[in-house]
Order: structure tokens, then C-alpha cells, then sequence
């Protein structure tokens, strides 16, 4: 046997590094205790050779697990530690933290690899008894055999015995498991068992391939369920695995057990490495037979996953009583590990594996915000880790979720470590040269090979992470803070209370090194309060499991359910654990048994553990209804319409990309277009899709019409207006995309008009060449001359990201025949940038309409009409410093002022850069290669070898050979590249004449309007919206009075799947009702209150009427359906407005003037109708037209 002893020696040499452990603060939350300390010494130790190593057994470093459990009955927590090469090991907790080894107690597995463990009561005798799950190398079935350590009571000394009963059981898998999970899956009263597995076959598990999902492949879970008490006296078990619909293959390593939906029945999640995506198994409940118990619903209920899903928990993390999901990967932290460890993204491969049906998956830890069920029942889940501050932490093992200092929220600890990096690109394309290109013969020492080959890899012997929740769904890193930064190669880990001082300590199984203990020390500070549940449950589930309970305090609300597995390969100690910082009582705390028995506690002291009894509580009543209110908004089958986006791959053009421009939209215009007093409506089409129009019919219904003639050009933006005063509305739509080359004459914009019947002609004349990629189009008499002129807003040119297109002013000559003026009225706005959306809007009340624009790599930008020449005036009215990725905007008065306000929509904190005006995302374009072509290279901050962030490429090896081949010869292997900051991939001469683009904010903002300062110039203050709002990218938004309170409110959609895929989608959006106040600021509604779901790759949004009067919001998606929502609130008197009607001066009953604008385009490639109500308590309004003609009325009736 051989030792591989460099590597060795490099572990050790990473570990004598200054500041590798440093030494925690004094008022450190948890104190490492040594093995002297304690007494636990237990290593898992493994030792390779060339018989079995890394290249033969991919998961020799996946470690041992810990179980909690108290096996001699004095009421203290001891431990159980599962070893792999090594025996496993039993102590028993002799109080004050001191444990004891019983080694001839300790059950045993001889020759056999031990992975999860799990402590439960199998025969509910009141002893606990061990589930060990064992793997082999080999996949031998006789070392693959689970084992069941029964519990037969103590010896004369006191020490708990077990004998080994799996076969007896039924329980004694071969399938080379990883963790059983104990639960009552059927609600009959008894534990059943679920086995996770992880059995790999020959060939590659990253290959996409045809998923075999009917119970075949070797790697697919197995359900056990518990047949009561059989002949022999104890319970006996069977294999139900198919009839329960658990068929599904996956590489398993970690599972958490929860009612999930909150329907009474318990569901499953299962964390798969490689490919093989995650499973969401929902429990059906009482099932008809030949159903199935479970479904999987993680492709219908998660946006995406983990890449390589490893140790999973079940937590609420932000006290709203629904489960959140955790699941950990291994994207690394610094760039360093990052750069060699991150493949160039592929597209065309990211799309064959949606195509075979896998979900889309990505490096990185995920966080699974859970939305709730939405009407159809179903679950909405947002992604969030990238905003929670979670998502790196490198080779990671075990999630635990727990409040570990008492505040009432639940923190998160994170287990990590692996030690040889067999991801290092550097190493992989060794290998593939080797097989590629060698002889073929075998080295006559084969062992001196394998060593070889094994000094070539590096260590990753990194610190466990350990997060605070700060209780606004975002955490804070206090890995050093708290006390717990040590270089470790750690696996498993579990926490209880294990001096019973009522906070929770930490014991982690770490490969060649000691077990860590960590005393947790909160409950020597101030206002650190607890309460703990210990459960004594019914005769075939003792310890309670499943049981739920919500503790109710005057400031919040936390929820809880008791299940043991938790994190990876480990079990948890059995009691429910509460934070209450400084409440030194709880008001009530209601108590739900999985077989639906209710119980409520009142007025309980904090600091005690409570134990809580089945036999007290109480048959539950059915939930009452009557108080429940009807969500503001209802999903209604209005059109049948579905966006097919082209299959161009932009990303083949310029493999650098950010984000394909090529899925931007589908617009929506709203307007009148046959005369009868209904609105109607243009939905946009891709390259090759037709645009539709909707003609509404009497009854509220819509014929469809195709636009056929034009349908080679990808729509954007499309506006209803009237072009040459003649009394109906014309067409206006924009052309644009990526899909043809620069100038093509694919690009010029359409304007259709109408011949006072309803139908649109094209005039091919009325316009001036405008072959540019644009994007959005609004109209206002910026002139004051009487007729409506425009303003077309540009994109990228195609092919040369990030480059921006050509935006126009456009003047009207009255007769609906167009003239390009930017050069002489306003030259800046000719390259302003990549607009997204524009509005015009009299920012600062001169009866001059001015221009706001939101774009990519800008700022938040206004040009200040004055009498018909525009000045660029952002840096003077507050808007400095705001250059983001923007995407739309929309105006009110939302503080009742009069005069407007704004939201400006933006990509969102849930992205992986870290964005801040000290450390901004940029892009630098130019020709680097001097071959002809574009080269946009990205760049943002990451820690480099000293802790610290520079600026490094965001972009990978291959990424930057991919579009500049001769990086190659640049950086020959990826740790150079890694090494590399910007200024080093990229001399200063290079750089010099790039194109820059900077994003220093990506914050969704109200922009509140502090009226002009003595120079004229309108003020404004940013004010971030509230989390619920930066999610997700911001697409579409309406202000209005949705809830019927007099207030304005906002509606937003927006998502992107446009992304390149090492990254991934921007896919946690599900629609945001943010409630108004008079003041200005914003409440979320849930989603669940008020009926809006759109978690659609969602763009734009319009307000319709029906016939009836009632207000209809549409929502377009990019390859998706359209959406409809009836908002169920009054619908009072409508007023009709003239075409050049700006804006109206509303008179509220306490004598406050209001102001409502009245616009040619409304947000994000949307137009709504300029049907509008009287407001809510108006004693009097003033429509204002563009040239100051003012009419005044008053109402007839009594408003509300």
C-alpha cells in the first residue's frame, strides 16, 4: 500500500498558513472544545491506495454523518458518529459537555463503508435505536447491506446494547445508500422509512441522456413502508416503492422530510449530485388505489436547482409559516477557485437537456423561497440565494437550519471541504490528454501512477461557513465572528442542546481530523430568551415526528416541525428549539399532530423546555372560511395566445454575453382601434410569428387577427395613436432584435394607419429609414404644436454588444408623416445608450413634456424639454450615480404632492455579481484580437489571495478563448488565468479606446419628486422598494388604485430567461402587488392575498376595460402564454379623454391637488387604455391638454 504523501504534506502546509484558523474573538457566540475537553477523539479517517482512490470511488471524501439521540435514558443528547475506514463510535454524555467512548457498546459494521445515519425508535420500545446506511466501492451487495442496531436495553454498567435486526425488518438495503429518513408518509400511525441512493453505473452522470423514470435504473430511491407489528413481535417492513410512485433515478445526497404544501401529509426533498435534477415528492394524501402517493413537482413548482445538490434542510426563514428549502453545491467563493474550477457555458448543450427534460440547474447553493400554494394548488417558489448572500461556499456538505442565537430567526451553518479538487480544470485536461493521446500502456508501477496523478490535484480545505439571519431573508457571513473559522475537510454535522442550557451546540464528523464541538455560548448575553418542545407522541411515533407548532409573540410569528434528518448523512436531536430574544414570554403556541390533534399553550414562560403530550390534545375543527377575503385579482380565460420566440443563438455571435438580446419581448398596445368604445389590443410577434390583434366583441370576448405581411420582423414596441389627427388610432410598431445583420431592412419600424373602420394599412412613407435594432416608442406633443410626435428608443447593435443602437426624436408634420429632428432638438440622445423604456412626463410642471429614459449601462437619464430643445440634466436632479441594468418605468403621484413621482424597474439584488458603487460590474468592448469582431469582456469584484476583491473577468478560460482564441496562447492553464486580475488579462494599452459600460446599481427604486429648486431644476430622492421587489428583474409595472383605498398602488412582472447558463436564469419573480400609501411608501401584499401570479418569463403589462366597465390587466411572456387577471374592485364612472389630453389636477376631499398623467405608452413595451375612472374621493378634476386647455368637473354622485 502506498501513501500519497505530497499531498499530505500540502494539506498540512495550507493549514501552517498565517491567518488559516485564526484566533476567534473573545465574544465569540461558540467556543471550540477540544478532544481533551470532551473526550471525543473520533477521526474519520481515510486512507487511499491504489486499489481504492478518488479515480476508482468518486466518493471517498463524502465522510461520515452524526446522529443525536439520548440512548441511556438519563434525558442528556449523546452522539453517534458513522466512520468510513474507520469503526464508528458511541458517547455518551456525561453532562457539562464531557462525553465518554463506549466502544464495546457501539454498534458495528465490520469491513464496510458507513455513510448516513439515522436514530429513531423503530419499535417504539422507548430506547432509540440506529439506521446505518452503508456504500461500497465495488458495489458489492454483501458490503452494500444496510444495517438496523436495535436497542436491547442496558448492561450492568449502565451502557446501552444493540443487536443488528435489518433482515429482520425487512430493511437490509443493497442499493449503496446514503441516509434513511424515518416518517409516517401514510398517516396510519407508524414510521415508515425512505431510503436515499446514490449507486453509480459505468459512463459519464453529466451526459444528457433519456431520464429512465420508471423504477430501472439501480440509482432510484426506495419507500418502505411500516406493516405493523409482524409474527416475531416487532414491526416489519415492505418495499412499496413503485405503487408509491417513487420511480424517479437520481444520485442522492441529501433529503429532508416536511409538509411542505401544508396539507397534513408529509412531503419529501431530495437533493441529487450530477445531472440528475432534484426531486420534490408531494404527498398526495389518501389516495384512491392504483394511484400514486407521490408526485414529483419540482419541474411545475421550482424555477431551477443546485447543479450538484448535496445536503439539504427544511427551514421558515422568514417567519410566514411556509418550509423554505436549502440545498448546498460547490461554486467557490474567490476567484481562484472559481476561475479553475467554472466550465465555459454551452448553450446549445444547456438547451439539449431541457429538450431530454431535465430542469435547468446551476453551481451554486439555492435558496427556495416558499410562495405558497397559488389557486391551482400548485407551490410558487423563488430562488433567492444570490440575494440572501448564500449561494458560495464552496465544496459544501450539510445546510442547518436553527436559531443559534435566539433572536427568533433561523441561521444557517454550513459544512465543507474536499480533499483532492478533482474539478480543477488544469487536472481534467491532463487527463483527457492522457486518454486521448497516450500510448495506451499501463506504467509498469501502476501505484506510482495513481500517486501521480494524485499530487497533481489540490486541496480544499476550506473554513465550514456559518450565516446570521438578519431577518429581511438576506444573511450576514459571521463565520469568523462566531467563532467557527477552521480549515477543515467536514461532512456531516448535527446540533442539539447539549449542556441543556437552552441554546444549540454544533458537532461536526470531519474527514482526517477530530470531530469539531462547538459550545454555543448565547444564553450568556442579554436577551437571548428561549423555549424548547419536547414531544411525547402517540404509541407508534413516540418521538412526535411531523408534529408542527407555531409560536406566536407581539412582533411575530414562528413555525416549526420536528424531523431529525437534516444537513447530510445526519440526524438532529429531537426537540423543537425557539429563539425569543429579549420575550421573557410567549402569548400562545399552537401545537398540530401529524394525525391532525390540536393543541394551543397560553401565556407560556420562555426559558424551559416544555414537553408537550398527544394524549392532551384535542380532535381539530374544520377551518372556518367566513372571514376569509376574496384575492383582489383572479386568473380568467380571456384570449388564447402563446409567444414563440425565434431558436436564433446569439451567444454563437459573441460567446461573451451577459444576456441574449434575441428574447426581449412580446409588447402589448391597448386602444380603441374600430371606434365602438371598446378597447382592444396588439400583442407583438417574434422573427417569423405573426403579431396578433384583438378586436374586443360586445360580450366582452375577442376576435383574432393576424399581421402576416410583416411577420419576418421581431416586434418590440407598438403604440395605438393618432398619427394624422384624422380621429381614430393608428399603428406605430418598432422593429428590432438581433437576428439579422446591422442596417437590414428587417429593422425599419411600421406605421400602419387606419381607414376609420378598423383596418391598418401600412404607409411605407410615412417614415424616415430607421434600419436599427430599437426598442420601445412613445408618444407626447413634445412641441406643443397640436399633434403627436414620437421618440424610438435603441438597443444594441446587432452583433456588436454592448454597443447601443440609435434612438430618434421624431417630429409629426400633423398629417402623420415623420421627420428625424434628434440631430437639431436634441443631438445627446442619438447613442444615449441601450434604452429599454421611455416616458414622457413634466417632471418639473412647465407644461413642457420631458424624456425619462431607463437602460442598460446607464443611468436613470432625463432630458429636460425646453420649448422644444432637450438638454441632458441627470446629473443635476439627483439621478447621479444610478448606471444599472434598467428595464422600465412607471409614474404617479404616489404621495399625493401633485406632482409625479416614479418607479424604475432594474435587474434586481438576486443576481451573482455583487453590485455596489464600490464595486460595479463593467463592461470593456472593443476589437482585443484585431480580427474584425466585437469582444465584450465583463468584469466585477471577487476576493482575490489576500481576502480582499479586485477586479477579475467574470468570464471563464474557455469563455474568453471562445471569443478570443488567442488567449490561449495568453494563458496556457486556467490557474493563470485565475491568478490574473483585469489589468493583467489586459494590458493598459489594449484597453485604451474600449468602450466602458458601468452598473453600479441594480436596485429597483421609487424615485420620489422633491419639486424644483431655485434654479428651475426638478429634485429627486431614491428610495429602494421593498425586498419583495428586487427578487427579480423588473419588467412591466402599472400604478393604480388596485385595493379600492384611494392610494396609488404598483403592479410588476418581470423575469429573464435570456441569461448565458454558468449563472442561469433570473426566474424568482411571481408578479409583486405593492400596496400604496398617501405618504409614498409601499407594503407588499402577498401573493396569496391578492390573486396576481405571474411567474412566467414576464414582460409587458396593460390595463384594459371590458364592457361592463371592469378593469382587466394582461401580462405577456416571452415563449409563454398570455396571461388575464380581473381585479374585483368598484368600477365607477369612466371619463373620456381627448387625444391630447396630459394630464388631469384632482382636487381630494381634505383639499390636497393631486396629479394623474396621462401618457402614449405606460412601462416596459406597453401601452394602456386611456379609459379612465373617477378617482376615489375627488371633489372636483381638471383635464389639462398638451397646449393648457383646461375643462373642469365636478361630480353628479356621492364618491365613496
Amino acid at each position: 500500500m502506498r501513501l500519497f504523501t505530497y499531498a499530505f504534506s500540502f494539506a498540512v502546509l495550507l493549514c501552517l498558513l498565517p491567518g488559516c484558523s485564526p484566533t476567534p474573538p473573545s465574544d465569540a457566540l461558540f467556543k471550540r472544545l477540544s478532544a481533551d475537553r470532551t473526550g471525543i477523539a473520533f477521526a474519520n479517517t481515510v486512507t487511499e491506495d491504489d486499489s481504492l482512490n478518488i479515480f476508482n470511488f468518486p466518493y471517498l471524501y463524502n465522510g461520515g454523518g452524526v446522529a443525536v439521540a439520548d440512548f441511556n435514558g438519563d434525558s442528556l443528547p449523546d452522539l453517534y458518529f458513522s466512520g468510513n475506514q474507520v469503526e464508528s463510535a458511541l458517547y455518551l454524555n456525561r453532562g457539562d459537555l464531557r462525553f465518554e467512548a463506549v466502544p464495546q457498546a457501539t454498534p458495528r459494521v465490520p469491513h464496510q463503508w458507513t455513510t448516513g445515519v439515522a436514530a429513531v425508535d423503530i419499535n417504539q420500545d422507548g430506547w432509540m435505536d440506529l439506521y446505518l446506511c452503508v456504500a461500497d466501492a465495488h458495489n458489492r451487495p454483501d458490503r452494500s447491506r444496510n444495517q438496523l442496531w436495535v436497542h436491547q436495553g442496558l448492561d450492568a454498567d449502565g451502557r446501552p446494547t444493540f443487536r443488528e435486526m435489518a433482515d429482520a425488518y425487512g430493511i437490509a438495503d443493497e442499493g449503496f445508500s446514503v441516509q434513511g429518513a424515518f416518517f409516517d408518509y401514510d398517516r396510519d400511525g407508524d414510521l415508515d422509512l425512505y431510503v436515499l441512493t446514490n449507486r453509480m453505473e459505468a459512463g459519464s452522470q453529466n451526459v444528457p441522456r433519456m431520464r429512465p423514470n420508471d423504477g430501472s435504473h439501480p440509482s432510484t430511491d426506495r419507500l418502505y413502508r411500516n406493516e405493523g407489528t409482524g409474527p416475531q413481535g416487532h414491526p416489519v417492513f415492505t418495499n412499496v416503492s413503485r405503487e408509491a410512485g417513487i420511480t424517479q433515478e437520481g444520485y442522492g445526497l441529501g433529503i429532508a422530510v416536511g409538509d411542505i404544501n401544508q396539507d397534513g401529509w408529509p412531503d419529501l426533498y431530495v437533493a441529487n449530485d450530477f445531472l440528475s435534477n432534484d426531486l420534490l415528492w408531494i404527498n398526495n394524501g389518501r389516495v384512491a388505489e392504483g394511484q400514486p402517493q407521490f408526485t414529483n413537482r419540482a419541474a411545475t413548482e421550482l424555477k431551477h436547482q443546485s447543479m450538484n445538490g448535496m445536503g439539504t434542510d427544511l427551514a421558515d426563514l422568514n417567519n410566514d409559516g411556509w418550509s423554505d428549502i436549502v440545498v448546498v453545491d460547490m461554486l467557490p467563493e474567490d476567484n481562484l477557485r472559481q476561475k479553475t474550477m467554472l466550465p465555459s457555458q454551452n448553450y446549445d448543450r444547456f438547451q439539449l437537456q431541457l429538450r431530454y427534460g431535465y430542469e435547468p440547474q446551476y453551481v451554486r447553493n439555492t435558496l427556495q423561497l416558499n410562495r405558497g400554494p397559488q389557486p391551482d394548488g400548485q407551490l410558487a417558489f423563488s430562488e433567492i440565494g444570490q440575494f440572501s448572500g448564500i449561494q458560495h461556499t464552496d465544496w459544501s456538505w450539510a445546510p442547518l437550519l436553527a436559531d443559534f442565537d435566539n433572536d427568533g430567526y433561523q441561521d444557517l451553518y454550513i459544512t465543507n471541504g474536499y480533499r483532492r479538487d478533482v474539478t480543477d480544470l488544469d487536472f481534467i485536461v491532463y487527463e483527457n490528454a492522457q486518454r486521448q493521446f497516450g500510448t495506451g500502456n499501463l506504467k509498469a508501477d501502476a501505484r506510482q501512477d495513481v500517486a501521480d496523478r494524485m499530487a497533481m490535484l489540490p486541496v480544499v480545505k476550506t473554513s465550514n461557513y456559518f450565516y446570521r439571519n438578519q431577518g429581511d431573508l438576506t444573511f450576514a457571513d459571521v463565520t469568523k465572528d462566531w467563532g467557527t473559522h477552521v480549515p477543515s475537510f467536514s461532512n456531516g454535522a448535527a446540533y442539539a442542546d447539549l449542556d441543556r442550557d437552552g441554546d444549540l451546540d454544533l458537532v461536526v464528523n470531519n474527514l482526517d481530523e477530530e470531530a469539531f464541538v462547538f459550545e454555543n455560548t448565547a444564553r450568556t448575553g442579554p436577551d437571548r430568551h428561549f423555549l424548547r418542545l419536547a414531544c411525547e407522541g402517540p404509541s407508534g411515533n413516540r418521538q412526535g415526528l411531523g408534529l408542527k407548532a407555531t409560536l406566536y409573540q407581539p412582533a411575530t410569528t414562528q413555525f416549526r416541525e420536528l424531523s431529525v434528518n437534516r444537513g447530510f448523512q445526519s440526524t438532529v436531536e429531537p426537540v423543537l428549539h425557539f429563539g425569543l430574544g429579549n420575550d421573557p414570554r410567549v402569548d400562545s403556541v399552537r401545537i398540530t399532530w401529524p394525525d391532525g390533534r390540536v393543541q394551543v399553550l397560553r401565556n407560556v414562560p420562555a426559558d424551559q423546555t416544555l414537553w408537550v403530550r398527544h394524549r392532551e390534545a384535542q380532535a381539530s375543527s374544520p377551518a372556518s372560511l367566513s372571514d376569509s377575503q376574496p384575492p383582489l385579482f383572479q386568473q380568467v380565460a380571456a384570449v388564447t395566445h402563446r409567444h414563440q420566440e425565434s431558436t436564433f443563438n446569439e451567444f454563437k455571435v459573441q460567446p461573451l454575453l451577459p444576456h441574449s438580446n434575441a428574447q426581449t419581448g412580446p409588447a402589448l398596445a391597448v386602444g380603441d382601434l374600430n371606434g365602438d368604445g371598446r378597447d382592444d389590443a396588439f400583442v407583438g410577434g417574434a422573427k417569423d410569428q405573426p403579431a396578433r390583434l384583438f378586436v374586443q366583441q360586445p360580450d366582452g370576448s375577442f376576435t383574432a387577427l393576424a399581421f402576416t405581411a410583416d411577420q419576418r420582423a421581431e416586434d418590440q414596441g407598438a403604440l395605438f395613436f393618432d398619427a394624422d389627427g384624422d380621429g381614430d388610432q393608428d399603428l406605430y410598431v418598432v422593429s428590432g432584435g438581433v437576428e439579422f445583420y446591422a442596417g437590414n431592412a428587417y429593422y425599419q419600424d411600421r406605421l400602419y394607419r387606419n381607414d376609420g373602420r378598423g383596418r391598418l394599412q401600412r404607409d411605407t412613407l410615412a417614415l424616415p429609414p430607421l434600419h436599427n435594432n430599437g426598442s420601445c416608442v412613445v408618444a407626447a406633443d413634445w412641441d406643443r404644436d397640436g399633434d403627436l410626435d414620437l421618440f424610438v428608443g435603441g438597443r444594441t447593435i446587432p452583433g456588436q454588444y454592448p454597443l447601443p443602437d440609435q434612438s430618434h426624436l421624431l417630429e409629426n408634420d400633423g398629417r402623420g408623416h415623420f421627420t428625424d429632428v434628434t440631430a437639431t432638438q436634441a443631438p445627446e440622445l442619438a447613442h444615449v445608450g441601450v434604452v429599454n423604456d421611455a416616458r414622457w412626463t413634466d417632471t418639473d410642471q412647465d407644461g413642457w413634456p420631458d424624456l425619462l429614459l431607463a437602460g442598460e449601462w446607464m443611468p436613470l437619464t432625463l432630458f429636460q424639454n425646453q420649448q422644444g430643445q432637450f438638454r441632458n440634466v441627470t446629473a443635476v436632479v439627483g439621478l447621479q450615480g444610478t448606471s444599472g441594468w434598467w428595464n422600465s418605468l412607471a409614474a404617479g403621484d404616489f404621495d399625493q404632492d401633485g406632482d409625479l413621482d416614479y418607479v424604475a424597474g432594474n435587474l434586481g439584488r438576486n443576481n451573482p455579481y455583487q453590485i455596489s458603487a464600490d464595486y460595479p460590474l463593467r463592461v470593456y468592448a472593443k476589437d482585443f484580437d484585431g480580427n474584425g469582431s466585437l469582444d465584450p469582456v465583463l468584469t466585477c469584484y471577487l476576493p482575490g489571495p489576500d481576502g480582499t476583491r479586485h477586479e477579475y473577468p467574470v468570464h471563464s478560460r474557455d469563455a474568453i478563448v471562445d471569443q478570443m482564441v488567442r488567449m490561449k496562447g495568453r494563458f496556457h492553464r486556467y490557474r493563470d488565468y485565475a491568478q490574473a486580475e483585469f489589468s493583467q488579462v489586459f494590458s493598459d494599452e489594449e484597453r485604451q479606446d474600449a468602450y466602458v459600460g458601468t452598473c453600479e446599481m441594480v436596485t429597483s427604486m421609487f424615485l420620489e419628486n422633491r419639486g424644483v429648486d431655485s434654479s428651475g431644476t426638478v429634485q429627486f430622492r431614491l428610495t429602494p422598494l421593498p425586498d419583495a421587489a428586487q427578487l427579480a428583474p423588473i419588467y412591466g409595472m402599472l400604478a393604480g388604485d388596485f385595493n379600492d383605498d384611494g392610494a396609488l398602488d404598483l403592479l410588476a412582472v418581470g423575469n429573464s430567461y435570456a441569461t448565458e447558463t454558468i449563472y442561469g436564469w433570473y426566474d424568482a419573480g411571481i408578479g409583486t402587488l405593492l400596496a400604496g400609501s398617501t405618504e409614498g411608501g409601499f407594503t407588499v401584499v402577498p401573493n396569496r392575498e391578492s390573486g396576481f401570479w405571474v411567474d412566467t418569463d414576464a414582460k409587458a403589462m396593460a390595463e384594459l376595460r371590458n364592457p361592463d366597465g371592469q378593469r382587466m390587466i394582461w401580462v405577456t411572456s416571452n415563449q409563454d402564454s398570455l396571461r388575464t387577471f380581473a381585479l374585483h374592485t368598484p368600477h365607477p364612472l369612466p371619463l373620456a379623454l381627448q387625444p391630447l389630453d396630459a394630464y388631469a389636477e384632482v382636487r381630494l376631499a381634505d383639499g390636497r391637488l393631486t396629479r394623474v398623467e396621462f401618457t402614449y405608452g405606460n412601462t416596459y413595451l406597453s401601452q394602456s387604455s386611456r379609459t379612465w375612472e373617477w378617482p376615489r374621493g375627488a371633489q372636483s378634476v381638471t383635464l389639462v391638454d398638451s397646449r393648457g386647455n383646461r375643462r373642469t368637473w365636478k361630480p353628479q354622485f356621492t364618491t365613496q
